[in-house]
C-alpha cells in the first residue's frame, strides 16, 4: 500500500517512519509529495508522482499500518538547497531532530565520468532505476549503460534496501539532494524516543533514576587527609562539572519501558547523552541485513563492499569556536587536550562521558601509569646521583687510573692492532660505575615491587571506575559476524551447496550442515600455517638484522684500526654508528611488522572483532618486542661471551675476531644501547608519526578536495555543516598503536632498568606530552569514535603482568652476568686479604704469554719500549705456567656458582614479595564493595516504594471513580499489595531523598 510523505521544495531528503508522519494527513496545498511502494519489491522500485491538494483542507492520504518502504529517489531541484545559518548545525532541516549518525557515500551520475562537469539539465534518478533528462529535454534512456553505471546503479540499489530497512527500524533519515555529476552524500540518522527506549531496554543500558544518594564517607583521619590533598590539589583539577560533586550518585537501573517512573525523565531529547544516542544507532546499523547485497549483516560489511565509504557519529561541535556557547567537545579541549594545562589532572569522568568507557578506562590507566612514574623517577634520579657521589671512592676504577700499575693488555685485533695500558681506559670505568654500583641492585628489587604495585593499584582504580560508571554488572554483549568472516561462511556454503542430498548424508548429514554455516579449524589451517611460518620468518629476519649490525661491527673495528687517525676513537664509533643503525632498524620493522600482524590476523578469518583485536595484538606485540629488544639482549647477554683468549680467539669471518666488552664491562654499552633506542624511538614517533604524519595526510587531502571535481559549492563551503567538518578529520582506527606504545615503553622501563636507572626519568617526560598530544588528536583531529562500554582494558593487562614477571628474571641475570656486582662480592669476602676491594683488577685479570700467539697476528710496528713477555686479558684462567695453562681457574668456577645462586635468590625473593604486596592490597577497595552491597540493598528498598507507590495512587485513582460506594475503614491499595510488603507512608516518593549509604 502506498502513501505520501510532503517534501519541501530545494530541502534536504528526509526519510521517516510511517508514525512520523503526523496525523496521518496528507500534503498541504502546493506541496509536492513523493508515492513510496510498500516493502517487498527488490529494488524498492516505484514510481515518482506529484500531486497537489485541491482544498485548503487536503484530502486524508492513504496512511498503511504496515512498513514503508524507504524514499531513496531524488528530485531536481528548481531552485538551490538553502544554506542560510541555523540555529544549529546538527540538526536536521527542521532544527528539531538531532542527527545522530552519519552515512557517508560517494555517488557518480549515470553517464558521468570524472574530469566531466555536471550535465547540461538536471538529471532524476527516480526509484525504479530509470535515469533519464528533464521530462521537457528528451525521452528517458537516452545514456547507454556502462560498466561502471551498471556497479553504480547496484549499489543504489543495495542502499535503498538497506535504508529502508532502517527506515523499518524507525530510525529517521535526512540526505541532501544528489545536485551534481558526482560527490559525497551525507544520510543523518535521527533515533526518536520510541527507538531509543526500545534499543536501551534490549541493550540493558544502565541509567540513573530518581533515587540519589551520599557516598559513604572514609574514618575521621582519612576524611581529614583528603580534605588536606584537595585543598592542595585545587590548582591542579580542571574546571569540569565531573568534578564538583563527586560525593553523590545516582541509583543507576537497566532502562525499562515497564518503570518509567522510576527515572527522572526531564526532557525526553536529552535523557540519553549523545554517545548512548549513537551507541545505540550504531547496534541498529551493525544488526541490520542487506538482502541485495548477498544478506550482509551490518553497517561495517557494506562499508567492506565500497558501498558507503564511512559511518560516524557527529562531535558536539568546534572545539574551538567563538563565543559562550559551551559544549563537551570544547570543555575537554579547553580543560584537557591542550600543552599548556600539562599540569592539571585528567578529567576521566568527561572523557568517559564523552568517548564511552572503552577509550575512558585507557585515559585513566595512561594516566595512573604516568603518575607512578614519579616516585620511580625520584629513586631513579638518586641511584644515579649515588653514582656520581661515589665515583671518586671505588677502588677498581682507581685502581684501572692508576698508571703505576701499568697493566699491559693484549691487543684488540690482529696485526694491526697494539699492545695497551688499562689506564686508557679510565673514562669507560669511571662512567660504568655510574650504573654499575651497590644502590642498582637496589633499584632493580624496587622496580620489581613498583610493577607489582602498579598493576595491584590499577585493579582497584579500574574497580573503583567500574562502580562509579556502573560497569560492575555489565554482561559479554553479543558481538556480530565480520565482514570477511561473513564472507568466508558464504563462499564455503556455494561450495557445500555442490554436493548431493546423498553425498551430505553419507558425510555426516546434520553435522556438516551445521558446519556449513561456520568455519572449522580445517577451513583455518592454511592461515594458521601462514601464521606460523611468517611470524617464524619474521623473528629470523630480526636475528639476521641484528647479526648483520654485529658484523658491521666488527669489520668497521677492524677497519678503523687500521688508520692511526682513528684507531684511538674505534669503540665510540663503532658503538654510536651501531646503535643509530639499530634505531634506523627498528622504527621501520615496526611499520612493517604491524602491517604484516593485521595482514596474518586477516587470513585467519577470525569471527568477531574482538576475537580479531586479540590476535592482532598478540601477533604485534610478539614481533615488536623481538625487533625493540633484540639488540639490548644481544648487548647484555652475548656480546664478550663467545670471544675465546688470546691465542685461541673465536673468528666469524677469516680474520674477524668477534668483539670483546669494554674494560669496564659491557653494562655501559648497555646503557647507552637502550637510552638511544628508548629515547629515539619516543622522540621520532611522537614528533614525526603522531604529530608530522597526521598533518600531512590533513594537508593532503584538503589539497585533493581543493582540486576535485564538483567539489562542495561556495554557500555550503562559507557555512559547513558539522557532518562536514568531522568527515574531513582522520577515521578512528582503535586503540592498539597508543596502547602498543606505552607497552613497549613499560618493557624499557622494566626489563633493563638495572643499566639504565634514567629510564623512568625520561618515560615520565615522554608521558606528560603523550597524553596531551593523545588528547588533541581524539579532540581536534579525529573522527568521535564509538562510545563503547568495557570495564576492563582485556588483554593488555596479561601482557603487563607477563612483562613485570618477566622483568626480575630480566634483571636478576643483567645484575648477575652483565654486571661486575657478583665478582666484586665473591673477590671481596673470599680472595680479599683485608676484606676490601683493593686489588680487584689484578685479580680479574689473566696471563698470556704473547710468544704463544699465532703466526701472523702478532703486533706490527709496536709503540712500547721494552719488548712485552706477557699481557693480560680479562678472564678468570690458570696462568701459562700452571699445569694446565689457560684453563678455566678455581675463581671462574666460584663466579659462576655465585652469580647462579644469586639469580635463583633475588627471583624468589622479588616474587615472593610481589605476592606479599598483591596479597596486601585487595583487587576491589572495602569502601567500594560495601557500597556495591549497600547499593543493591538501597535500590530494592526504593523499587518497593515506588512500586508502593504507584500501587497507591492507582487504587485511590480507582475508588474516587467508584464514589461513595466504596467501604469505610478499608486502604484502597491493601487488596493488592501483597503479603510482607511494608505499606508505604503519605510522604513523597523515595527519589526527592537523600539517603547516606
Amino acid at each position: 500500500m502506498d502513501f505520501d510523505i510532503p517534501l519541501l521544495p530545494g530541502s534536504p531528503r528526509r526519510l521517516c517512519p510511517p508514525t512520523v508522519v503526523r496525523g496521518g494527513q496528507g500534503p498541504k496545498h502546493g506541496q509536492q509529495c513523493l508515492q513510496v511502494p510498500g516493502p517487498g519489491v527488490r529494488g524498492l522500485q516505484g514510481g515518482l508522482t506529484r500531486c497537489s491538494s485541491q482544498a485548503s483542507g487536503g484530502g486524508s492520504s492513504p496512511n498503511s499500518s504496515a512498513s514503508t518502504g524507504v524514499i531513496n529517489n531524488y528530485l531536481e531541484a528548481s531552485e538551490p538547497l538553502s544554506w542560510e545559518p541555523r540555529l544549529s548545525r546538527m540538526h536536521f532541516h527542521d532544527n528539531q531532530s538531532k542527527v545522530d549518525y552519519v552515512l557517508v557515500y560517494q555517488y557518480r551520475k549515470r553517464g558521468a565520468h570524472p574530469g566531466h562537469g555536471s550535465p547540461g539539465h538536471s538529471l532524476a534518478i527516480v526509484s525504479n532505476g530509470e535515469t533519464g533528462k528533464d521530462p521537457d529535454a528528451g525521452a528517458a534512456g537516452d545514456i547507454e549503460l556502462g560498466p561502471f553505471d551498471a556497479l553504480e546503479e547496484e549499489r543504489k540499489e543495495q542502499r535503498e534496501e538497506f535504508e529502508h530497512n532502517l527506515v523499518e527500524a524507525g530510525l529517521e533519515l535526512e540526505k541532501d539532494l544528489e545536485s551534481k555529476s558526482q560527490g559525497s552524500v551525507f544520510v543523518r540518522i535521527h533515533a526518536p524516543w520510541q527507538v531509543l527506549a526500545r534499543e536501551a531496554e534490549f541493550l540493558r543500558i544502565r541509567v540513573p533514576t530518581k533515587k540519589t544518594y551520599v557516598i559513604k564517607s572514609e574514618g575521621s583521619i582519612t576524611k581529614t587527609f583528603n580534605k588536606i590533598l584537595q585543598k592542595l590539589s585545587a590548582p591542579l583539577k580542571p574546571r569540569v562539572p565531573e568534578h564538583s560533586n563527586n560525593r553523590m550518585k545516582n541509583l543507576s537501573y537497566p532502562f525499562s519501558r515497564e518503570k518509567m517512573y522510576l527515572y527522572n525523565i526531564q526532557d525526553k531529547d536529552t535523557f540519553f547523552d549523545n554517545a548512548t544516542r549513537s551507541r545505540i544507532v550504531r547496534e541498529i546499523l551493525k544488526r541490520t541485513t542487506c538482502s541485495g547485497a548477498n544478506n550482509m549483516m551490518g553497517i561495517n560489511s557494506l562499508i567492506a563492499n565500497n558501498i558507503y565509504e564511512a559511518a560516524y557519529p557527529l562531535h558536539d561541535g568546534e572545539c574551538d569556536s567563538p563565543g559562550d556557547d559551551v559544549n563537551d567537545r570544547k570543555l575537554l579541549y579547553q580543560e584537557w587536550a591542550r600543552y599548556s594545562v600539562f599540569y592539571k589532572f585528567q578529567p576521566i569522568d568527561l572523557i568517559r562521558k564523552y568517548f564511552g568507557e572503552k577509550i575512558g578506562l585507557y585515559f585513566a590507566w595512561l594516566g595512573l601509569y604516568t603518575s607512578f612514574l614519579i616516585p620511580s623517577s625520584v629513586i631513579g634520579v638518586i641511584v644515579f646521583l649515588y653514582g656520581c657521589a661515589t665515583i671518586e671512592e671505588d677502588i677498581p676504577s682507581k685502581e684501572m687510573c692508576d698508571q703505576q700499575n701499568a697493566f699491559t693488555m693484549c691487543p684488540l685485533c690482529d696485526k694491526s692492532c697494539d699492545y695497551w695500558n688499562l689506564s686508557s681506559a679510565c673514562g669507560t670505568a669511571q662512567a660504568s660505575h655510574l650504573f654499575d654500583n651497590p644502590a642498582t641492585v637496589f633499584f632493580s628489587i624496587f622496580m620489581a615491587l613498583w610493577a607489582t604495585m602498579f598493576l595491584e593499584n590499577w585493579k582497584r582504580l579500574q574497580m573503583q571506575l567500574g562502580y562509579f560508571w556502573d560497569l560492575t554488572d555489565i554482561e559479554e554483549e553479543e558481538e556480530h559476524s565480520r565482514p570477511e568472516y561473513e564472507a568466508k561462511v558464504r563462499e564455503k556454503t556455494r561450495r557445500e551447496s555442490g554436493k548431493s542430498l546423498v553425498q551430505k548424508l553419507g558425510t555426516g548429514g546434520t553435522e556438516d550442515e551445521d558446519d556449513a554455516d561456520k568455519l572449522t579449524w580445517k577451513d583455518r589451517l592454511p592461515g594458521y600455517l601462514m601464521n606460523f611460518a611468517s611470524i617464524l620468518f619474521m623473528i629470523a629476519l630480526t636475528f639476521s638484522i641484528v647479526f648483520g649490525v654485529i658484523v658491521y661491527r666488527i669489520t668497521t673495528a677492524a677497519a678503523l684500526s687500521l688508520n692511526k687517525a682513528t684507531r684511538s676513537n674505534v669503540r665510540v664509533i663503532v658503538t654510536a654508528t651501531a646503535v643509530i643503525i639499530n634505531l634506523v632498524v627498528i622504527l621501520i620493522l615496526d611499520e612493517i611488522y604491524g602491517a604484516v600482524a593485521k595482514w596474518l590476523t586477516k587470513i585467519e578469518v577470525p569471527k568477531t572483532e574482538q576475537t580479531f583485536e586479540e590476535r592482532l595484538i598478540l601477533k604485534a606485540f610478539l614481533l615488536k618486542f623481538v625487533n625493540a629488544y633484540s639488540p639490548i639482549f644481544y648487548v647484555a647477554f652475548f656480546k664478550g661471551r663467545f670471544v675465546g683468549r688470546p691465542g685461541s680467539y673465536v673468528y666469524v669471518f677469516d680474520g674477524y675476531r668477534m668483539e670483546e666488552c669494554a674494560p669496564g664491562g659491557c653494562l655501559m654499552e648497555l646503557c647507552i644501547q637502550l637510552s638511544i633506542i628508548m629515547l629515539g624511538k619516543q622522540l621520532i614517533q611522537n614528533n614525526i608519526f603522531e604529530i608530522a604524519v597526521p598533518k600531512l595526510k590533513k594537508l593532503f587531502r584538503k589539497m585533493k578536495d581543493e582540486t576535485e571535481p564538483g567539489a562542495a559549492d561556495s554557500a555550503c563551503s562559507k557555512h559547513p555543516k558539522q557532518w562536514d567538518l568531522d568527515y574531513s578529520l582522520e577515521p578512528y582506527t582503535g586503540l592498539t598503536p597508543e596502547y602498543m606504545e606505552m607497552i613497549v615503553q613499560f618493557g624499557f622501563v622494566t626489563l633493563f632498568v638495572a643499566s639504565f636507572p634514567l629510564a623512568p626519568v625520561f618515560a615520565l617526560l615522554n608521558n606528560v606530552i603523550e597524553v596531551r598530544l593523545d588528547a588533541k588528536k581524539f579532540v581536534t583531529e579525529l573522527r568521535r569514535p564509538d562510545a563503547v562500554r568495557t570495564k576492563d582494558i582485556g588483554i593488555w593487562f596479561d601482557i603487563l603482568s607477563g612483562i613485570g614477571k618477566f622483568s626480575v628474571i630480566i634483571n636478576a641475570f643483567v645484575i648477575a652476568i652483565t654486571s661486575d656486582f657478583i665478582p666484586r662480592l665473591v673477590y671481596q669476602y673470599s680472595y680479599s686479604h683485608n676484606g676490601t676491594l683493593h686489588g680487584f683488577v689484578n685479580h680479574t685479570l689473566s696471563f698470556f704469554n704473547v710468544s704463544q700467539l699465532k703466526e701472523g697476528t702478532q703486533p706490527e710496528n709496536s709503540q712500547f719500549d721494552q719488548e712485552v713477555q706477557f699481557c693480560r686479558f680479562k678472564d678468570y684462567r690458570e696462568p701459562p705456567w700452571a699445569p694446565n695453562p689457560y684453563e678455566f681457574s678455581k675463581q671462574y668456577w666460584s663466579v659462576l656458582s655465585a652469580r647462579l645462586a644469586f639469580v635463583i635468590i633475588f627471583q624468589n625473593l622479588v616474587m615472593f614479595l610481589s605476592v606479599l604486596v598483591d596479597w596486601m592490597i585487595p583487587d576491589i577497595p572495602t569502601d567500594i564493595s560495601d557500597q556495591i552491597k549497600s547499593e543493591k540493598s538501597l535500590f530494592v528498598d526504593s523499587f518497593l516504594k515506588e512500586e508502593h507507590e504507584k500501587l497507591r495512587l492507582m487504587e485511590e485513582a480507582a475508588w474516587r471513580g467508584r464514589g461513595p460506594s466504596r467501604r469505610s475503614g478499608t486502604s484502597p491499595a491493601a487488596d493488592l499489595v501483597p503479603s510482607g510488603w511494608s505499606q508505604p507512608g503519605s510522604s513523597a516518593p523515595s527519589g526527592s531523598q537523600h539517603t547516606s549509604v
